[in-house]
């Protein structure tokens, strides 16, 4: 970079293949500058989702080349470009402040979707860390329309979680359409998971996780589930609801026999294996149903935000540096992180 040139450390995605053959590289940026409508935060933690993984991976197809992952952003407000008055939009935010990056980074706002208040279906809804640039960086841009003001009483690496894992659970929650006081089954229990399961249990359900980690299973019980077993397995009753976070469609048909009658099975995350052939009787009948979950509107992100300022949330983080990024996604993809990994950077 030549001489009076402010940079930063960031990662982008190289050439997308398997996690082990480091298709994440480490690279020195010029700090970007923020645009009309657009605030520039001080990245404090950023959140390694799955969702990261896989675009690292290619089984989300690039956006664009040479793409800065990362859409769990936690930050200080370092500049607002021309048009944003952050007094007007955040009041008395101050010095100490931490806002938010998610992973809707756009929308029109005029389609038919957006109109209807379900702007996460926009046909040119953009996202960060695949669309524009996220977090995995020490510094990161936001339009001001998309960054959240955050709750108190968290640390910077608790609240990372919460902006995808978080928004995005608490979304395929409500799809599941859980009755009150009802039996939930959770397949899969990583960071999405561990927090989607807690809101459900402050409202009153019985939780049951289904999922193949020892210590997923261990941190299910202390979080207060009342069960837990293998992946596959069934669980001691039948369900009202129940959500899918791991990303392997052979579990479609086993949430799916597992419903009471009337119940719904939601799908969570962007990606999912191919589902097997189901049976009707089994799987479907006495209106049992599936609906998947698609990204999540700026609404859902408030309204979760707003629960976890109410309800102290426990969120479990295993810390990596900036640094070791590419080992953080790896041990993503190993099944070696527990709860929610998170990114620090060193300044």
């Amino acid at each position: 970079m030549s001489s009076g040139v402010r940079t930063m450390i960031g990662w982008q995605v190289g050439r997308p293949g398997p996690a082990a053959t480091g298709p994440l590289r480490q690279v020195e940026l010029p700090v970007p500058e923020p645009g009309a409508g657009q605030v520039r935060l001080r990245v404090l933690a950023c959140g390694v989702c799955r969702t990261d993984l896989h675009l690292a991976e290619g089984d989300l197809t690039p956006r664009r080349p040479f793409t800065i992952p990362g859409h769990e952003v936690v930050g200080r407000l370092d500049a607002a470009g021309p048009g944003v008055d952050v007094e007007d939009r955040w009041p008395g935010l101050g010095p100490d402040g931490r806002l938010g990056i998610a992973w809707l980074a756009g929308t029109d706002g005029i389609c038919v979707y957006c109109s209807r208040g379900a702007e996460n279906l926009c046909p040119t809804s953009t996202y960060t860390g695949w669309d524009v640039d996220g977090g995995y960086a020490q510094y990161a841009l936001v339009n001001a329309d998309y960054a959240y003001r955050l709750p108190g009483g968290y640390e910077d690496g608790e609240l990372a979680p919460l902006l995808c894992a978080g928004i995005v659970g608490y979304r395929a929650l409500r799809r599941a359409e859980l009755p009150p006081g009802g039996r939930l089954g959770v397949y899969g229990f990583g960071a999405s998971a561990h927090l989607a399961a807690q809101v459900a249990l402050a409202e009153g359900a019985t939780v049951h996780v289904m999922t193949r980690s020892p210590a997923a299973q261990r941190l299910a019980l202390a979080l207060g589930a009342s069960s837990v077993a293998g992946a596959y397995e069934a669980p001691p009753e039948p369900l009202d609801a129940a959500v899918l976070f791991a990303p392997v469609g052979d579990l479609v048909p086993v949430a799916l026999e597992a419903l009471d009658r009337g119940g719904t099975l939601s799908i969570a995350g962007i990606h999912l294996s191919d589902v097997p052939s189901l049976n009707y009787q089994r799987h479907l009948f006495q209106e049992r149903s599936v609906r998947s979950t698609t990204a999540n509107t700026r609404a859902d992100g408030v309204e979760f935000l707003s629960i976890a300022a109410r309800h102290r949330l426990e969120v479990t983080v295993t810390p990596y540096p900036l640094a070791a990024a590419d080992r953080a996604l790896t041990d993503l993809a190993a099944d070696r992180v527990t709860g929610a990994a998170v990114l620090f950077p060193d300044y």
